[in-house]
């Protein structure tokens, strides 16, 4: 039996024992969208933040309600969220 086994490992097998890693066709498409992206996140985050302080400023000034806190603190942890999937992705696959 092991002559068999180690027969078709030399026959079969070892053939496919170090494939060679090959990009996927339109990978550099696909990472160019991922930059578009990501730049994209960076700036509506900003502007989330911004806006929210100009709307503290705004609310402080005229008395009213505060809710630009919540904005500020949902805009960070979105930042945040953003900021570690790729982490988070890398941990998963």
């Amino acid at each position: 039996m092991s002559t068999i086994l180690c027969a078709l490992h030399d026959t079969i097998l070892a053939q496919y024992d170090n494939p060679t890693p090959e990009a996927p066709p339109l990978a550099d498409k696909l990472m160019q969208m991922g930059r578009y992206f990501t730049w994209l996140v960076q700036l509506s985050g900003i502007t989330a933040i911004t806006y929210g302080g100009g709307r503290f400023a705004w609310e402080k000034w005229n008395g009213g309600g505060l809710q630009s806190p919540k904005m500020i603190a949902s805009a960070m942890a979105g930042g945040a969220v953003a900021t570690s999937a790729g982490t988070i992705m890398s941990a998963v696959i």
